[in-house]
């Protein structure tokens, strides 16, 4: 008896479409699994066993089971076939043949035949409402996130024997309906910039890389407030797109780190200094989202910068640039979008006060130097913004003035934003971080004193091509900001203001 359903197997952040056969026959007993497929595939038998005893069904004995999963020259791995296998061996055994062309079935199955959730479920959603089918079997726990896909059925179950039923038409499973009181994700923090004292420069170094997605480094001696500014920036950061909140939703889907809601809110990812390179890349023998991926359409803040391995520093170079990783493994590659705003903070010097006035330094020129090339030229030209965060004065630290408070500063960072947005409404492109040459050329155009005033620091500075690229963007943010259509002089002085410590 030939019994055949429809799965899915998740790559990346994609899905591919999978073919469960099962064929049953007269025969010694056993039972193999085909189809390229890894350990945990295999393991599947003796869940699957258990599973269909203990849901009251009879395992055929004495039949030859095989179960192939096609394609056959993909890699699949993963729980997420036990609950179609299970039912396609329970229905050859009835010698039932139902139509489910149209039904997507996966979930992973308990040794008592109760369903468990899988990760990436909605990736699947999204693959199978652009391939056309209507119904899916998913694990109740994972109906939510499915349904936030539109236009689609989704079918929960909890036990083994529900489904079966449901092929057999002797029960039904009851659509998904998704409720109107689920709440969206909320910022949660304490943090506003009104309660940082002092630092005006660096709240506008801040302002400018949130309204135009450009990544800052700070640096200044220990306690001057680098990372208390760090943490604020989510707080000053605009609305995302829906086509962020699609993107970003789908990453903590096939990550298993979704809590059933779309994420409206930009992440902030803040790992260890100890994280190796495949965690902070994404890696694996079936490559998985890194922490760049994670901060898709946020923020990465690498905190004591210097102190990160120089592998997970140096595997930074293609997101920055490109706004994407590609894991390559023998099995396949995958590319994970990784578009965020990095910012890192830094001490100048181990012992942290090499730029204090006020504090002497105890650091040797070759430990300092040596602390200083830990960071690579190729690395420090691609982050945009250089700050020097100075240590706060006891005036500033006694003022009890309030500051601008993050509200304000949001909304001309939302203002900024809705300009490009409108600029780049017919592109790919959302922030002006991420124009390329020809959007350059064509937005960033300069008057004759602007062009002599760059050209200027160009040549004194020894500026990159990358550096100058980079410098014409900043000032285009900073025009939007001040919403200029042109840019001008002073958006260009303002621009190179944050460019001067870009060579050690």
């Amino acid at each position: 008896m030939f019994v055949k359903l429809r799965s899915a197997a998740l790559f990346g952040l994609s899905c591919i479409p999978v073919e469960v056969e099962v064929d049953i026959h007269k025969g010694q007993t056993n039972f193999n699994i085909i189809g390229l497929t890894d350990a945990s595939i295999q393991e599947a038998k003796d869940r699957i066993y258990s599973a269909i005893k203990n849901s009251g069904y009879k395992y055929p004995f004495n039949f030859k089971i095989l179960v192939n999963l096609a394609p056959a020259n993909f890699h699949k791995e993963g729980p997420s076939y036990d609950l179609p296998m299970a039912v396609g061996i329970i229905l050859a055994t009835l010698n039932q043949t139902p139509f489910t062309d149209d039904i997507l079935v996966l979930g992973e199955l308990a040794l008592d035949g109760t369903i468990r959730p899988i990760p990436g479920i909605l990736s699947v959603a999204l693959y199978a409402k652009e391939s056309g089918i209507k119904n899916i079997i998913v694990p109740e726990q994972n109906a939510p996130e499915a349904a936030l896909v539109e236009g689609l059925c989704i079918l929960p179950a909890k036990k083994l024997e529900e489904v079966v039923g449901y092929f057999l038409q002797e029960q039904t499973l009851i659509p998904f309906a998704k409720t109107i009181d689920q709440k969206d994700e909320a910022l949660t923090t304490h943090l506003d910039m009104a309660d940082i004292k002092g630092q005006e420069f660096a709240k506008r170094a801040l302002e400018i890389a949130a309204s135009g997605g450009h990544n800052i480094l700070l640096s200044g001696p220990p306690g001057s407030g680098k990372t208390l500014l760090s943490r604020a920036l989510p707080t000053i950061l605009p609305e995302l797109t829906e086509k962020e909140i699609l993107e970003i939703t789908k990453i903590y889907s096939a990550s298993g780190l979704l809590k059933n809601n779309l994420i409206k809110i930009a992440p902030f990812r803040s790992p260890h200094h100890t994280i190796s390179s495949s965690a902070l890349a994404g890696g694996g023998s079936s490559p998985r989202p890194g922490e760049v991926t994670l901060a898709h359409r946020g923020v990465l803040f690498l905190d004591e910068f210097p102190e990160f391995s120089k592998a997970s520093l140096e595997a930074l170079r293609q997101p920055l640039e490109d706004g994407n990783i590609t894991i390559s493994r023998v099995r396949g590659s995958v590319s994970f979008p990784a578009r965020f705003i990095l910012v890192a903070s830094q001490n100048p010097c181990p012992c942290g006060f090499a730029t204090d006035p006020d504090q002497h330094c105890r650091c040797s020129a070759s430990n300092l130097l040596r602390y200083q090339k830990k960071i690579s030229g190729p690395i420090l030209d691609r982050i945009d913004l250089h700050i020097e965060v100075p240590r706060l004065t006891f005036e500033k630290l006694s003022n009890n003035k309030p500051g601008e408070p993050s509200k304000e500063i949001r909304q001309r960072v939302q203002a900024a934003r809705e300009i490009q947005l409108e600029r780049f409404k017919k592109t790919e492109i959302i922030t002006n971080s991420e124009m390329t040459n020809r959007e350059i050329e064509k937005y960033c155009q300069l008057d004759k004193e602007s062009n002599q005033l760059l050209g200027s620091a160009v040549n004194h500075l020894h500026l990159s091509a990358r550096s100058y690229g980079r410098i014409l963007k900043i000032a285009r943010t900073i025009a939007d900001l001040d919403k200029q259509n042109f840019i001008c002089q002073k958006h260009i002085a303002e621009a190179l203001q944050f460019r001067t410590k870009t060579i050690i």
